[in-house]
């Protein structure tokens, strides 16, 4: 089955509002996240890609208008990936992405975690740009819900080929998000 191709023009139907955007910026730039690699997430996503034998692995942070992957693994590489922005363009992956991309933006306004085995399978999904820019056909995502109750960003694998990642890949997305989190607080705490 082909994906549905992207329609532009409902992009703003399939991405969810985000009332907290604003105060999870603050509470990024409190915590000195969201505006630069962090070479402790790099690790974490290159662990993360090796526990869930994804291809791709992104700690995420969602502002505004954009998402930052502060952590990012992909394949090819035994460390992350650092691409120029206009290598994102043609369907590289990158540090920068618009928020209207990919699923993220659902797990942070959820905040609970998503499991797409296939985007196809999901009309409000399949659209979405990554789809066709990128080829992403799978998902497994987590949110970072840190102690004050704000939901920083997600941790994420996705990969180009459908993936059964089944309740094993539910647990452990969550398991993992939870990790981080004790990282970050403890990050926190350190430069406090």
């Amino acid at each position: 089955m082909a994906p549905t191709p992207y329609d532009p023009t409902s992009h703003l139907l399939l991405t969810p509002e985000d009332a907290e955007a604003p105060n999870r910026v603050v509470r990024l730039r409190e915590l000195g996240l969201g505006e630069a690699p962090v070479p402790e997430f790099d690790d974490f996503a290159r662990h993360l890609a090796r526990v869930t034998g994804a291809p791709y692995a992104m700690v995420n942070f969602i502002e505004e208008d954009h998402q930052y992957f502060a952590g990012l693994y992909a394949p090819g590489a035994d460390q992350a990936v650092e691409l120029d922005p206009s290598a994102s363009a043609g369907g590289s992956v990158g540090r920068v992405m618009a928020r209207d991309h990919g699923y993220c933006p659902h797990v942070i306004v959820r905040r609970k975690a998503l499991v797409l085995e296939d985007v196809c399978d999901y009309p409000r999904f399949a659209g979405n740009p990554v789809v066709d820019e990128i080829g992403i056909r799978s998902y497994l995502g987590a949110p970072l819900i840190d102690r004050t109750g704000m939901a920083l960003g997600t941790v994420c694998v996705v990969d180009q080929e459908p993936r059964p990642w089944g309740r094993q890949g539910l647990e452990t997305i969550k398991s993992m998000a939870a990790d981080l989190v004790e990282q970050i607080h403890r990050r926190e705490h350190r430069s406090s």
